[in-house]
């Protein structure tokens, strides 16, 4: 290593320890905060590709300046007196292995480890890893092979056969009068290129993603798979249970492999290039989405596509009789669920608010299912059969309630005592209180 690389590399270890060097003896107690402070940090370190420095090093590289009278030189980096060869191994070793490996070129790693243990080639306390030895071989040009997997392009035969889906990081917006960051989620029909929705939020979660969803099942019908990342928010049982009730394969991609996605990851690219910088600024998001919808329909639907060599609309449109259109009541299966138990007294708790239920499920415990824009339509389930919906607690009527066997019987009030009625709880649910066939 020439003299100007040791400097710089010298200059750069004094500017991690020059906050511990300038401590004094009556700032000693911060040195562990410091040193913690150093060690989480992210470092461009010079010809090097780490970007993190243990706790050992920065101790290291502080002793040594101390000890050396403070003198740069002492942080240069020196030579292994070694190079060029492993310290876990012996040359002797490394011949016998380097001799067995060259013998056996096809066997893997572990079986030419298990040949060489069997011939008492390696010692008793061998104990180089697995990288060394490969780097080792490598040396030696008796690595194997690399065998790469074999990535063909892929389209789907038909619309609505598959769709991809994923998020993209989008430009901030402005929202009661702040600033804040915005997410696109989309999704793309692999056979067309068309858009089934896409649109910007706020926040990137399971909301927003089955918000989305739920708009593009509306506009294009359903798809027969859905092929998404491999994220918390994908793998929510949530939706899970959605896309299995609709009859739709969730399918995940592998992890750290993008090239999965890559209709969807080309697509937004597109966004990027070509909607993005007709962005003006101080944009809102209604405003940003409308602009948006414009585009995504009237420019990228109508455009040819660079592959297909056709317009993604009229692809789409060409076999629209197959496309599985959405059920009715769609809205139904985008509703969130949880489990209650019923107590004594006929309630449960959700979100903050109680509600009377049944008397036929006191003790039960119940599935509910809701919109939480909708607190008001909260349907009750029990093995899978409904009991309807369950209505907020009124302590009011509660209090004036005479209970006698299976009917409720409310008492007159103060101001009309002749006014008696009775309530039987189970007629708002459909059911007869006396009716316990569940």
């Amino acid at each position: 290593m020439d003299q100007k690389k040791k400097e710089k590399i010298a200059v750069f270890r004094f500017g991690v320890i020059s906050r511990l060097v300038a401590l004094k003896k009556t700032e000693r107690g911060q040195k562990k905060t410091l040193i913690r402070d150093i060690t989480s940090r992210q470092w461009d370190i010079p010809f090097s590709g780490r970007s993190y420095i243990s706790r050992s090093t920065v101790l290291q590289w502080l002793k040594k300046y101390e000890d050396s009278g403070r003198d740069l030189k002492s942080l240069y980096p020196t030579a292994r007196s070694d190079r060029g060869r492993t310290r876990s191994m012996n040359e002797e070793t490394e011949r016998a292995l380097v001799n067995l490996k060259r013998e056996h070129k096809g066997l893997s790693l572990p079986m030419i480890l298990k040949m060489a243990h069997a011939e008492k080639i390696l010692p008793p306390d061998f104990t180089a890893s697995p990288q060394t030895i490969y780097r080792l071989f490598h040396k030696h040009g008796l690595h194997d092979e690399e065998v790469r997997e074999d990535m063909r392009q892929f389209e789907s035969e038909l619309p609505n056969d598959l769709w991809q889906s994923d998020c993209m990081h989008g430009p901030e917006v402005i929202v009661d009068g702040k600033a804040r960051k915005t997410f696109l989620f989309a999704f793309i029909d692999d056979h067309s290129r068309l858009i089934p929705h896409a649109e910007f939020y706020t926040r990137e979660n399971l909301d927003s993603f089955t918000d989305c969803l739920q708009k593009a099942f509306q506009r294009r019908g359903l798809p027969r798979k859905l092929y998404v990342d491999n994220g918390p928010t994908f793998r929510a049982h949530h939706l899970q249970h959605i896309t299995a009730s609709l009859g739709i394969a969730l399918l995940h991609c592998t992890p750290y492999r993008p090239e999965g996605k890559g209709k969807i990851e080309r697509w937004f690219l597109t966004v990027r290039m070509r909607f993005l910088p007709l962005l003006p600024p101080d944009i809102t998001l209604s405003q940003m989405n409308e602009r948006f919808h414009d585009w995504k329909e009237k420019d990228y639907h109508l455009s040819k596509h660079s592959v297909t060599r056709q317009q993604p609309l009229q692809r789409y449109l060409k076999h629209l009789h197959l496309v599985r259109a959405a059920p009715k009541n769609l809205t139904d299966y985008f509703r969130k669920r949880v489990i209650r138990t019923v107590d004594k007294d006929r309630t449960l708790s959700l979100c903050g608010k109680v509600y009377e239920a049944p008397g036929q499920l006191i003790g039960k415990r119940v599935t509910l299912l809701y919109h939480e824009e909708e607190p008001e339509k909260i349907e009750v389930f029990f093995k899978d059969k409904s009991f309807g919906f369950i209505v907020p607690l009124n302590a009011h009527i509660n209090c004036r309630i005479k209970r006698k066997q299976h009917v409720i019987e409310i008492a007159p009030s103060e101001d009309n005592p002749t006014d008696r009625t009775t309530y039987e709880g189970g007629k708002l649910f459909d059911r007869s209180e006396d009716d316990d066939s569940f």
